[in-house]
């Protein structure tokens, strides 16, 4: 094996610990609002229309397995009955209960809430690395008063 093919073999491998290494850790304050916003979104956006195709595929594999479009849809059936928008939290940031982090298995959890009146949207989200970018495992929306 000559040395350049050598020295590419170990860059790669490189590129994919630090890409793997970066995802060991809790993004920062902003591309973290963002992923937490992007989810919500997008889980909003399939409630609004009733298609969850798109939503379907921007989880993680072992999330779209467990849950097709179909199973989406009837999961979520209340948000979509009731026509249930929450897309305000664009314009809001997020509170953190508790911070942010990464638990034993390596996903990133996220809780919390914005808040928004009368009624609080609270959320629990999990994301794995996939793809090279944090991908829902894990979405649980509910809808409270603002206390």
């Amino acid at each position: 094996m000559s040395m350049i093919a050598r020295l590419v073999g170990a860059l790669v491998v490189l590129a994919a610990a630090s890409t793997a290494m970066a995802q060991a850790k809790v993004p920062a304050e902003s591309p973290l609002e963002a992923l937490v916003k992007s989810a919500l979104l997008s889980f909003n956006d399939a409630n609004l229309t009733g298609n969850y195709a798109v939503f379907h595929a921007k989880l993680s594999k072992p999330f779209r397995q467990q849950f097709s479009v179909e199973k989406l849809k009837e999961a979520f059936k209340e948000f979509n009955e009731k026509s249930i928008d929450i897309d305000i939290v664009a314009a809001m940031k997020p509170t953190y209960v508790p911070a942010p982090a990464i638990d034993s298995e390596g996903k990133l959890v996220v809780k919390g809430y914005f808040p928004t009146e009368p009624t609080r949207v609270n959320f629990n989200l999990s994301f794995i690395p996939s793809d090279g970018e944090w991908k829902l495992i894990s979405l649980n929306v509910k809808l409270g008063p603002a206390s």
